[in-house]
């Protein structure tokens, strides 16, 4: 089994994320919302669905009237494939060098493979200058820009809000995060500022780990996890900071599926 979570470029108008998010239909898991990021991320079950609410969303959103805080390269930004139950990363490679072709061929995308080759924020930086499309125009798309289609393992996206909205100490804790198992960026979002962070080795540091070392520079408003878990993660950490930590039984891939 293979997880895919699509990141698409609307977080502002729920009946178009609800359409593109419909297009999944059953292998749908999980929508993840923000406003001042302009950034939904679905969660989602196999090669199907990822590639209906790629074609759903590139039909409804326009890269060019776009202004949300998160990077972005396109209205499909980014599709990650993720081994599940048995799949292994060989199968994951194959599902995103599939979509790639599909995206390129039927959709016109640009698109740029990340995964054992390459990161995703290396795609972010050369994209367009230095790197050219793997598959599909050589040149953005007008209204859709392009897409990273990658193949990786789990990770956890997590955000923690500051008590007070000092960016150069976000931005600072954030410098002070990144490891081999954890990407922060510093941002502002409206009135306040987060410490958001793509934990890509959560079994090595998990969210209670980055919330303490954050704690230790800056006191905490509240912390937000995007998307899901996996549930052996979750029980990593001490079910007493669940709520804390935004965590809970029901916000693990695990739960989602046996719905």
């Amino acid at each position: 089994m293979l997880e895919c979570v699509v990141n698409i470029s609307e977080g502002r108008d729920p009946s178009v994320i609800d359409a593109i998010a419909a297009a999944a239909g059953a292998d749908l898991l999980d929508v993840h919302t923000d406003g001042d990021h302009h950034r939904s991320v679905l969660t989602l079950l196999g090669e199907d669905a990822p590639r209906a609410v790629a074609r759903e969303a590139v039909g409804r959103l326009d890269l060019r009237r776009h202004d949300g805080v998160h990077p972005r390269i396109g209205v499909v930004d980014v599709v990650p494939f993720v081994p599940l139950d048995g799949a292994t990363e060989a199968d994951a490679v194959a599902a995103r060098d599939a979509f790639c072709a599909w995206a390129g061929a039927e959709l016109a995308l640009p698109c740029f493979r990340y995964g054992p080759e390459r990161s995703l924020p290396d795609v972010r930086r050369g994209a367009f200058a230095g790197l050219v499309p793997d598959c599909g125009p050589p040149e953005p798309h007008p209204s859709a820009g392009a897409v990273a289609v990658g193949a990786r393992p789990v990770l956890v996206a997590y955000n923690v809000w500051l008590a007070e909205p000092d960016l150069d100490r976000a931005k600072a804790i954030a410098a002070g995060l990144r490891s081999p198992s954890v990407r922060a960026l510093g941002l502002r979002v409206g009135d306040e500022v987060q410490v958001s962070m793509n934990l890509i080795a959560p079994d090595v540091t998990g969210p209670g780990a980055v919330v303490d070392a954050i704690a230790a520079h800056a006191a905490i408003d509240r912390c937000e996890l995007v998307g899901l878990v996996p549930r052996r993660i979750l029980e990593l950490e001490d079910a007493a900071r669940w709520v804390e930590l935004d965590l809970g039984p029901d916000r693990t891939i695990e739960a989602r599926r046996e719905r």
